[in-house]
């Protein structure tokens, strides 16, 4: 979970209630929600980026668009930091477009060149990962000059070097083991997810489908929950996903794939090689283009 500036972009409830309280970074000093002043131009803002899921997609990425461009032109200071960032942990639940992430980006790195944030004891600030993670994983552009958005970067990449390497071995809801280093020679996508997480409910019933459609291709759906059995057994129960379903109560694997904000998904090779990833949650059409960066497609 994200602390402070930090959240779990799946915890959308909570996002307002505390990340827009905070001033800094993970360990800087919080404050109240009632210390918070807004400004009459920043007040709308922030109860339309309280009510995006509430869109559907169509309105939401032109609501999404329409909402970076509207918090470029306020004042500089941590307000605008908050709601840009708040706005970006948002904007990739989905698909909403090139068009539309470049906006959030855009507006993300000029809130963040206006008013750099402290530095951490733990790293940069997760307002530079939003972003850099935009650059990297969603393929948008930004400039920073900035050595916190170089340490994101760096970061970021570490993680990724880490994810390369990673292997482990976890039991599946009906007690079979699993691992990752004996799947080679498939289309492997490991999927992190929670009951709780309303993006991960969303593109559940898609990535079961293409499994269904796939599996006989070679393509292995490993996803991974950090919960209790008896929580996770009866959802899967209800909903009759296919694909094994992978308990890490001690988060183990969560720490080795450095997850904290879910769903995050990750495309292995035949040969083992991580080729695709994402920082939130897919529609059928993105996980398809990721399978395809492992050259599996459909018919």
């Amino acid at each position: 979970m994200r602390s402070t500036f930090f959240l779990s972009r799946a915890r959308s409830t909570l996002l307002l209630a505390v990340v827009l309280v905070l001033v800094g970074g993970p360990h800087g000093q919080a404050q109240t929600q009632q210390q918070i002043v807004w400004s009459e131009q920043e007040k709308p803002i922030l109860e339309k980026i309280r009510t995006l899921r509430k869109l559907f997609d169509e309105d939401r990425a032109r609501t999404t668009k329409d909402l970076a461009l509207q918090i470029r032109q306020l004042s500089p200071g941590v307000n605008k930091v908050r709601l840009s960032y708040s706005l970006a942990s948002l904007s990739t639940e989905g698909d909403f477009g090139r068009d539309t992430l470049q906006e959030v980006a855009t507006t993300l790195s000029e809130a963040l060149k206006e008013h750099p944030l402290p530095t951490t004891p733990k790293g940069a600030p997760a307002p530079y990962l939003e972003l850099a993670s935009l650059v990297r994983y969603e393929h948008v552009n930004a400039t920073l000059d900035d050595p916190q958005y170089a340490a994101a970067v760096t970061q970021l990449q570490s993680n990724d070097l880490h994810r390369q390497q990673a292997d482990f071995t976890l039991t599946d809801l009906n007690g079979q083991a699993w691992s990752l280093h004996e799947l080679r020679g498939k289309v492997v996508l490991v999927n992190f997810w929670a009951t709780w997480c309303p993006p991960c409910r969303t593109e559940m019933p898609d990535l079961n489908a293409l499994y269904e459609e796939l599996k006989d291709k070679g393509f292995v759906v490993l996803a991974i929950s950090d919960e209790e059995a008896d929580k996770v057994k009866p959802y899967i129960a209800h909903y009759q996903f296919g694909y094994p379903v992978l308990l890490d109560p001690g988060r183990k694997v969560h720490e080795a794939y450095n997850i904290e904000g879910i769903p995050k998904s990750f495309v292995y090779d035949r040969e083992g090689k991580l080729v695709a990833q994402s920082i939130d949650m897919r529609t059928r059409s993105q996980f398809l283009q990721m399978l395809a960066e492992a050259g599996l497609k459909l018919n």
